[in-house]
């Protein structure tokens, strides 16, 4: 099922794979929301939502792959016009995520993250890296987790996403697809033995600068978004009814799956989740590329959570700072805080659809008429 982009381009959308990232998104809201009360991840209750990152750069390949391939084979595109198409499409909501973290930082209650012991000149410093997607360094970590991005966590997907979209500029797109394969599978046994031998007890990592977040996040990217290209270029779709709604079922009960083997029998978890993103996950991409439903109900569903989903994945983390706060300072438990867990999860939503109508669509707009004539609104 494919539906053309907000702004046409030669190239629309794989539909139902739009929605998938969007049903994706809105579990690693819940994922993030039961981060608060989580003492490891052993009790995190939606416990493989971080999975879902490898989802987006298996997708994240595909589309890319599938839009951009045959513009290069055919020199219609220089690596410069890529580099400022994947820059319009990502960087404004990194810049206003930014910006909402900054706010949500500086009326956080607790006291670590007390602006007066941060200092303002910390916090503006931070903001400015985080707007350039430039990792902190641990002087700089104002929170004081060790993570690249202190005010808006998730954008550590957003780093190693670029990353991904130059070595598919410098390097992934002149592979032939054999080499392609080979180059897949040699990742993917890399992947896996840190998954299964690593100490993580899966693959949970690339959200600091250590050593081992930093392979493992690299290995991530490199496995899951190469993936997504070898799939958009050996694509043929299967014979199947409803591959958005069975893949989104799959996707939902992988991602909400407890922890496996807990803490004496690590391998097994890693050994899970190795599964999900060397196997699964592909398979989920293409059974959401064969979906040709023309439903309209399910067209409906997946254009509303394909566009809901790169804003709410870009906005709702800095909510979770005063939500944080809030059930810290008062000893609250989850059932105590529902209805600020609710708006935390339903406001995070409606903040997200307003930043994608009143400054996600617009600036894109306004920067694509500016700096290039179409722009492939795929991802």
């Amino acid at each position: 099922m494919r539906a053309s982009a907000t702004y046409q381009d030669s190239k629309p959308h794989y539909l139902a794979l739009d929605g998938l990232r969007g049903v994706a998104a809105l579990i690693v809201l819940a994922y993030h929301l039961f981060e608060s009360f989580a003492t490891s991840q052993i009790d995190q209750i939606v416990n493989h939502g971080y999975l879902a990152v490898d989802f987006f750069f298996v997708l994240s390949g595909f589309v890319v792959g599938f839009a951009y391939d045959d513009r290069f084979k055919g020199q219609k595109m220089s690596n410069k016009e890529f580099v400022k198409r994947r820059l319009i499409r990502l960087q404004p909501m990194v810049v206003l995520g930014t910006i909402i973290g900054a706010i949500c930082f500086y009326f956080a209650e607790l006291e670590t993250w007390d602006v007066n012991s941060v200092g303002i000149t910390a916090l503006l410093w931070a903001t400015l890296l985080n707007m350039l997607l430039i990792p902190v360094a641990p002087r700089y970590e104002i929170r004081g987790n060790g993570e690249m991005y202190p005010l808006n966590g998730p954008s550590w997907s957003l780093f190693f996403e670029y990353i991904g979209n130059l070595i598919y500029m410098w390097f992934l797109r002149k592979l032939s697809t054999k080499a392609l394969t080979s180059f897949v599978v040699v990742i993917a046994i890399g992947l896996a033995y840190f998954a299964i031998e690593g100490s993580f007890g899966g693959i949970g990592a690339g959200w600091t600068m250590d050593t081992p977040n930093m392979i493992g996040g690299s290995l991530r990217v490199l496995f899951s978004f190469s993936m997504g290209l070898l799939i958009s270029r050996k694509f043929k779709p299967l014979d199947i009814k409803g591959g958005f709604w069975i893949a989104s079922i799959v996707l939902i009960a992988l991602l909400g799956m407890p922890r496996i083997g807990g803490q004496d029998y690590f391998w097994m978890n890693g050994l899970y989740e190795a599964i999900c993103v060397l196997i699964v996950f592909p398979f989920l991409v293409v059974l959401g590329a064969s979906d040709q439903s023309k439903d309209v109900v399910t067209k409906h569903i997946s254009k509303f959570l394909g566009d809901l989903s790169y804003p709410l994945y870009m906005v709702h983390y800095p909510f979770l700072y005063l939500y944080y706060s809030y059930v810290k300072v008062n000893a609250l438990t989850f059932q105590e805080s529902l209805p600020q867990a609710a708006l935390f999860y339903f406001g995070s939503i409606i903040v997200a659809i307003l930043a994608l109508k009143l400054y996600d669509e617009p600036i894109r707009r306004w920067l694509t008429k500016k700096f290039i004539k179409q722009i492939n609104y795929e991802k």
